[in-house]
């Protein structure tokens, strides 16, 4: 992702000595992003990630690193945080919390067709269940709350029909969170930002889901609601593909059958999904951080996902 901290050679030696990783090859920083300082690890032993978090704190981070290596050891391809000679998979690397990982095979595929999109609701639906048992708690930090918190916060920097419709949205997800059907949908640990760049693929082969760092307990229906809301997306125009989505709801049911409380409340978990990255977006546009590759993401095109599905809501087929 984008890199805010500078990590040097040294510094990268040093660490791959404590996990016992070997000798460094090389270190290079990865573009894209907001959130983490993100580099590729290279050592005499593989290829690893290492992840510097700007934001999480110590405190938060144990959630997402045992929440990887417990789906990790249930089966579900993601990367598997490295540990020390003491077991501790949480490090310190310039004075910042850090993570190093393996990197997993593969390339993100940009451009999904049908079988793509039913490979990632078939790992979805088995990363659901697998999460099912895993012993710690924590929200999603990006849910209903901090939407609350943050569009007062984003409401200044834009036009008057925006901020109707960032109001009016943010008012029945408040009520929509109220309802009986919200209260009787099932969750547990959920990705919440598994878009096509966090996906890894060989061919049609799904090799892994990765960048678990919004990850939470909230409701399974919007961790697919966000899959939705980008891998069955016209890009260029925010329109809905229908065959994408069927691919993905039919392959997702296949493994874990929809309740009727979460087919009732597709439609409005596809704008909950949308609203969630508009508002990010708009947050991360107009209140950016300083970083040395930061490229902040266009914060309309999450709008025309929400006016799209205001417009035409899909149900669960």
């Amino acid at each position: 992702m984008a890199v805010f901290t500078e990590v040097s050679n040294p510094e990268a030696r040093e660490l791959l000595r404590r996990l016992q990783l070997g000798e460094l090859v090389e270190l290079r920083g990865i573009e894209g992003g907001i959130e983490n300082t993100n580099y590729f690890l290279t050592s005499d032993q593989g290829e690893f990630v290492l992840t510097l978090f700007e934001r999480l704190t110590a405190e938060q981070l144990p959630f997402y690193l045992y929440l990887m290596k417990h789906l990790a050891h249930g089966g579900v391809p993601v990367p598997d945080p490295r540990a020390d000679k003491n077991g501790d998979i949480l490090h310190t690397v310039c004075g910042k919390p850090a993570a190093v990982v393996n990197k997993l095979r593969g390339k993100s595929q940009l451009a999904p067709q049908g079988v793509h999109c039913a490979a990632v609701g078939t790992m979805l639906a088995r990363m659901h269940l697998a999460g099912r048992d895993f012993d710690r708690h924590q929200p999603n930090l990006r849910g209903l709350p901090w939407w609350n918190e943050t569009v007062p916060v984003v409401l200044p920097h834009i036009d008057a029909a925006q901020a109707a419709l960032l109001r009016s949205e943010l008012a029945y997800q408040n009520h929509v969170a109220a309802s009986s059907a919200y209260a009787a949908l099932p969750r547990g640990p959920v990705h919440a930002d598994l878009f096509r760049d966090n996906v890894m693929f060989e061919g049609e082969e799904l090799t892994g889901f990765f960048d678990f760092y919004f990850a939470g307990v909230d409701t399974w229906l919007f961790d697919l609601a966000v899959c939705l809301n980008d891998w069955c997306i016209e890009l260029p125009t925010g329109a809905h593909d229908a065959e994408r989505a069927t691919r993905m709801l039919d392959a997702y049911q296949a493994v874990r059958p929809l309740t009727a409380a979460e087919r009732e409340l597709l439609p409005a978990m596809l704008r909950a999904g949308a609203l969630r990255f508009w508002i990010s977006r708009l947050w991360d546009f107009y209140l950016p951080r300083e970083a040395s590759m930061l490229k902040p993401h266009d914060p309309t095109h999450f709008e025309r996902v929400l006016r799209g599905r205001l417009a035409l809501p899909v149900h669960a087929g």
